[in-house]
């Protein structure tokens, strides 16, 4: 009778120990199978996840609006001032921010397609000035020293005009109001036939 009880209690304690080791083994699946699950859920949350906006140097989100600029718009216009326009706008659009132009202006002075820049000024000219600038930009071109305009230091590039030469005719261009003729240039002193003849061809009004 205690042969069979400690029989029974030997058998009871087996099963106890094989009962205890898969129940350790079914926990130590289920917990890899977690850990595995949560790598997986990991690595689709790396793939899948939204894409991070591109940003600018600033740390805001990129965005390409042009930036506003002064300009002042004056001469044949009907309303002159300083306007804003945009990086990119041109001469025309700040004609047209002015009012447009005056019937007196001239048409193709400007360059209407040319782009604007901050602080730029936009003189719109009438027809007599454009004239007269073109005129001068000819003169410039060919290398003519003009009397009304040219500065003492290219005065005295002529032949036969010294610095006291140069300086007489400044001061006959301010109080003569300028030079109507090149032959004017005789009538100051110490300029005669002899030097008007050396470098009549080298100057203009």
């Amino acid at each position: 009778m205690r042969y069979r009880w400690k029989k029974a209690f030997l058998l009871l304690g087996l099963l106890m120990m094989c009962g205890l080791s898969f129940g350790c083994q079914d926990t130590a699946v289920l917990y890899d199978s977690e850990e595995k699950a949560g790598d997986a859920l990991l690595g689709d949350s790396g793939a899948s996840g939204p894409e991070t906006p591109e940003k600018d140097v600033a740390g805001g989100e990129a965005s390409g609006e042009p930036q506003p600029i002064c300009v002042y718009v004056c001469g044949e216009v009907r309303a002159p001032g300083v306007y804003e326009l945009r990086e990119g706008d041109r001469i025309v659009d700040a004609v047209e921010a002015a009012g447009g132009t005056t019937e007196a202006a001239s048409d193709t002075w400007l360059n209407l397609a040319e782009p604007v820049s901050d602080g730029q000024k936009i003189e719109v000219p009438s027809r007599e000035q454009a004239e007269e600038l073109e005129e001068e930009n000819r003169k410039a071109q060919s290398g003519l020293v003009n009397l009304n305009t040219a500065s003492a230091e290219e005065l005295m590039t002529l032949a036969g005009i010294g610095q006291s030469k140069a300086e007489a005719i400044l001061s006959y261009r301010e109080e003569h109001g300028g030079f109507e003729k090149p032959e004017d240039l005789m009538e100051i002193p110490g300029i005669k036939e002899g030097v008007f003849e050396k470098i009549k061809d080298q100057i203009t009004v």
